[in-house]
């Protein structure tokens, strides 16, 4: 049932702050930062939460960029969900429906990440407001989450109980309309593979050789035909983030590519898994993304403890 009291008192809170939630937003546009690296958008919006009168943790679940923060006590306990993550390759200009890089092949926001945490940041103050108008009970927590974007940031969290006691969590996305809706989506993990070949002479010895690339090549041909056979739900993407160099003469000795795994919908194909995006996110050459810290740690863990995505 719908509590006119409150909606009038939310939109007008809304209204008045929304010069400083724009400035947070415009802020972290500014500042894009990919999957774990996000320093500056996790300070950004755990200063300002500080400075309202919430309880900071930071460097929850051991990730860096992540924190925790809190108003009230007691039950029930709520959850807004911020993100903050940027994507490689999605420089853009504001304001601007062309593609208009401020660097190109640098970072931008995909999918309205400066809004996400920005956005649940905007709710927790006005709900703190509504609380201490009407002298309510309970908590109100804003967690940051990291590494929404091909990271599993929330995973690496709810691992580390920091969701034990939370008796509601609630999220928002930019769309096409303003409402509420309840909704499944399919795991998203990723995984890195690295081939070592042995460069040689293209013309005086190519038999000397082994290419690298052709081996990437392979496993994303074999990733294609194996479209085919996993189940509807799945989805399979990749991207090759080094290609070996621009010297064909040589030979690739080394190159990588990243793909998605199945395991926790298709269970087939071992080592690929099927990601929840279905439009394309463009890579930049030179592999933009941690090649080691934080993100690669999470990945090791991630295989070695599977078991968050059993069912």
């Amino acid at each position: 049932m719908s509590n006119p009291q409150l909606l009038t008192f939310i939109n007008q809170y809304i209204d008045q702050h929304q010069p400083q939630f724009s400035a947070l937003s415009d802020s972290i546009w500014d500042h894009p930062e990919t999957r774990f690296t996000e320093t500056y958008s996790a300070n950004l919006l755990a200063d300002a939460l500080e400075q309202e009168g919430f309880r900071l943790e930071r460097g929850v679940g051991g990730i860096e960029t992540a924190f925790i923060a809190s108003y009230g006590s007691g039950q029930p306990v709520i959850a807004l969900l911020g993100e903050y993550d940027a994507l490689a390759g999605l420089s853009q200009q504001a304001g601007c429906a062309t593609p208009q890089p401020l660097v190109e092949n640098g970072n931008g926001h995909g999918c309205g990440h400066n809004l996400l945490g920005t956005a649940a940041l905007a709710g927790a103050f006005a709900v703190k407001a509504w609380m201490q108008q009407q002298r309510l009970t309970g908590t109100v927590r804003f967690y940051g989450c990291p590494g929404e974007e091909g990271g599993s940031g929330k995973t690496f969290m709810v691992r580390e109980g920091l969701f034990d006691d939370v008796d509601a969590a609630l999220t928002w996305h930019p769309e096409g309309f303003s409402g509420m809706f309840n909704t499944s989506t399919l795991a998203n993990i990723q995984a890195a593979f690295q081939f070592k070949g042995i460069a040689a002479h293209a013309a005086n010895s190519p038999h000397l050789g082994r290419s690298a690339l052709d081996a990437v090549t392979l496993m994303n041909t074999g990733a294609n035909f194996l479209r085919e056979h996993i189940v509807q739900e799945a989805r399979l993407h990749y991207a090759v983030t080094n290609t070996g160099g621009s010297s064909p003469q040589c030979g690739a000795s080394r190159c990588r590519g990243a793909v998605p795994d199945p395991r926790a919908t298709a269970r087939s194909g071992a080592g690929y898994l099927p990601t929840g995006d279905q439009h394309r996110q463009r890579r930049s050459a030179d592999d933009r993304y941690p090649d080691d810290g934080a993100f690669r740690q999470g990945l090791l863990q991630l295989r070695a403890k599977p078991a968050a995505w059993s069912r």
